[in-house]
């Protein structure tokens, strides 16, 4: 089982603006630059989780992107969720994957999606950021961020 480009990069844009929100708006040319994401990808990614109030944008000079709720109210699963991707490990199909019958095994592929998903909602941004190997890897591209003059991040 594999989660796509959709899901992982929207949870890690989010993470970018977690990390991001003691300083203000983020761009979204900010987050493609430093977690090297598509621009355009970013900008659809972004009208979903808008959508579902995970984010919400700021105008003007020094506007952006800023996290639509506390770090700590938003789960991963629902970051996942946001973006139309399913967390599944199942079979392919909903009861039906055996012609009109569920197949052998889709109770077993039905209990590893439903554990998996609830793995994902147990977790929230704040508490993913606050990991002491996230911490390392925020300071890392902190400083490579800042060869390229980008402002440093504020590590809790």
């Amino acid at each position: 089982m594999r989660l796509s480009t959709k899901g992982r990069y929207a949870v890690t844009a989010m993470m970018d603006l977690a990390i991001h929100e003691p300083n203000g708006p983020v761009t979204l040319a900010d987050i493609s630059h430093c977690q090297s994401i598509s621009l355009s990808y970013l900008e659809q990614l972004f009208s979903k989780l808008r959508k579902d109030n995970l984010v919400r944008g700021v105008r003007g000079p020094g506007g952006g992107y800023r996290l639509g709720r506390p770090a700590g109210e938003i789960t991963i699963a629902s970051i996942i969720a946001a973006v139309d991707e399913k967390v599944d490990a199942t079979c392919g199909g909903d009861s039906n994957c055996d012609d009109e019958d569920s197949c052998l095994t889709h109770e077993l592929w039905c209990g590893l999606s439903k554990r998996i998903y609830g793995f994902l909602d147990s977790i929230s941004l704040e508490e993913f950021l606050n990991r002491p190997s996230v911490q390392d890897v925020i300071r890392r591209q902190d400083s490579k961020n800042n060869r390229a003059g980008l402002p440093p991040v504020t590590v809790a």
